[in-house]
């Protein structure tokens, strides 16, 4: 009898490992993109890398995130919103070939422990990272949100690398334009030149501003945006000629429905054109809110929207949205709802 009890249990044990096996590795050797559930990586763990921006660099894509600690707490200094944070872990960086498995190279922008007074400190903020690189100065530049625990801070902050996975140098934080700057990405045009949105003013109005050739500080020539509309989340994307940008409104960690508009020129004039997303929950951004869009490389007119499904009162467990978007005739686009689909197929 204990013979058999002990077989059952080791044969139990097996196909629970391998159950558990089978999960950690669902993506592998497959081409779908499952949105809401988590994601792990190439080693099993979860992926941690929120608010999140791609960089594609000789044949890798990579990942840049927030990587959130693992106790999400309320900060009751922020009335005028529900203010769920974690400790600030620094910035993660994953990698891949083909946008499914995703190799974890560390924390490329370390948190500062040690000095309180230091931007990168954990009681502090550090929200979007963007990445993209200079060809010029050979140079890798990060810019993400950088702010005080209670966001009154409102700056942008600035770091440098040789290498894509290496360990970034901050180099300070900023208020751009001398204004405020919260959600925020970058944009690299097709003739080098770099391009940092942010949301300001309290977050009422989008700035657009050019950078310096080093993609250091701004170059002074901007514009406003979107004046009085609240609008945050940016996500910028080019086609055929066009630009387009993805946004939400301010509703703080809650959804609500998304807005994109289009332009001639990247400093505008843009025109809204409403709400691009379909299908179950299309209202509310399918409970989620934009970060960045990625061009498919070698693929024509294949982009993909990066949503974060925030969890509020567990950030950390927030999941990860990606959906492909669809073009009309007219250029106008759709994002429509897909809890699974196959990224070979769908980018033919």
């Amino acid at each position: 009898m204990k013979k058999y009890i002990l077989f059952s249990l080791s044969l139990c044990f097996l196909i629970c490992s391998c159950v558990q096996k089978k999960t950690q590795n669902e993506n592998i050797d497959s081409q779908n993109i499952s949105s809401g559930v988590e994601w792990l990586d190439t080693d099993g763990n979860r992926i941690n890398a929120h608010g999140g921006g791609i960089l594609y660099h000789e044949g890798t894509y990579y990942w840049y995130g927030e990587y959130k600690g693992d106790s999400t707490y309320w900060n009751p200094k922020v009335p005028s919103w529900e203010c769920y944070r974690t400790e600030a872990g620094g910035v993660s960086c994953y990698s891949s070939k083909d946008l499914i498995n995703w190799k974890f190279e560390g924390v490329v922008l370390k948190p500062d422990v040690n000095d309180l007074q230091s931007d990168l400190h954990p009681s502090n903020v550090l929200e979007r990272p963007k990445v993209i690189y200079n060809d010029n100065t050979k140079k890798f530049v990060m810019w993400l949100h950088v702010d005080s625990h209670d966001y009154a801070k409102a700056t942008a902050g600035v770091a440098v690398c040789d290498l894509p996975a290496g360990d970034f140098e901050y180099l300070g934080s900023m208020r751009p334009n001398n204004v405020m700057s919260r959600d925020m990405t970058l944009f690299k045009d097709d003739d080098g030149k770099a391009y940092h949105f942010y949301s300001s003013e309290e977050n009422r109005t989008l700035y657009i501003s050019e950078l310096t050739d080093d993609y250091l500080k701004p170059t002074g020539n901007f514009t406003r945006n979107f004046i009085d509309q609240s609008r945050e989340a940016p996500a910028v994307f080019k086609r055929e000629g066009k630009y387009y940008i993805l946004s939400s409104g301010c509703t703080g960690w809650d959804p609500n429905v998304a807005e994109y508009a289009i332009a001639d020129s990247i400093m505008g004039t843009w025109t809204v054109k409403g709400n691009p997303c379909s299908g179950t929950d299309a209202d509310k951004t399918f409970y989620a809110q934009s970060t960045f869009v990625i061009p498919v490389a070698g693929k024509k007119d294949a982009y993909i929207a990066m949503f974060d499904k925030w969890n509020k009162t567990d950030l950390i467990n927030s999941r990860y949205i990606w959906l492909p978007i669809t073009f009309k005739d007219n250029g106008d686009i759709d994002i429509s709802w897909q809890s699974e689909w196959d990224l070979e197929k769908t980018f033919k």
